[in-house]
């Protein structure tokens, strides 16, 4: 553990939330499939905001008149993630704290703005309450070393005094640059090959042995 943690950071999908993926919860609610673009994705074929673009296409489909609105009541039944309410709470007293996801912002300003000190996510464009179908890109979700580094510049912290938590391989970056990385209900090898703590079990309330 870094000496003089100031700033816990905080993946949300798989961390505070209890879903592998924010937006394709909202694919569930529409019974949309986004697995091309997402394999397109993958393959470098697209860039994050050609991927977002496609994705709110498909909800447009089954709604064109859809608002950030709509998506924020369809985000409000996402479960949070055990110990959410144990550990959110005493953390945000203790440290300044922030979240860092290629998620959607709708739902992480819902779960955290109560918590956090500022919020990185990706948002959704809206014009005269609709979508415009164009996404707002804070995050890219293959760099988020880079989007660690700008919370780093804004906050005025240093990684030294830093205390990062994610799931995931996408998460490792950030991890590898904070004072220290926590693995938390960890997905893959590289996020705890990229970690200093590794908790396996799903209970953000264990962070508290820690923090």
């Amino acid at each position: 553990m870094t000496s003089k943690p100031e700033l816990v950071v905080f993946d949300m999908d798989g961390v505070l939330v209890d879903v592998h993926s924010s937006w394709a919860w909202v694919h569930e609610h529409f019974g949309t499939n986004n697995e091309d673009s997402l394999k397109a994705f993958m393959d470098g074929k697209i860039d994050d905001l050609d991927f977002m673009k496609k994705d709110i296409k498909l909800w447009k489909r089954t709604n064109r008149y859809i608002s950030r609105d709509d998506i924020v009541e369809i985000l409000k039944d996402v479960p949070l993630i055990d110990g959410f309410q144990n550990c959110i709470p005493v953390l945000s007293e203790r440290y300044e704290t922030a979240i860092i996801s290629g998620g959607l912002k709708p739902l992480a300003e819902y779960i955290g703005k109560s918590y956090f000190d500022m919020i990185m996510a990706n948002d959704l464009k809206e014009k005269n309450g609709r979508l415009t179908g164009e996404g707002i890109l804070e995050v890219e979700l293959k760099n988020k070393g880079k989007a660690f580094d700008r919370l780093l510049s804004e906050m005025n912290f240093e990684e030294k005094e830093t205390v990062a938590i994610g799931n995931s391989h996408i998460d490792a970056p950030m991890l590898k640059k904070a004072g220290t990385g926590i693995a938390f209900n960890p997905a893959d090898k590289k996020v705890k090959e990229a970690s200093d703590i590794i908790i396996e079990e799903k209970d953000l309330s264990l962070l508290l042995d820690f923090l």
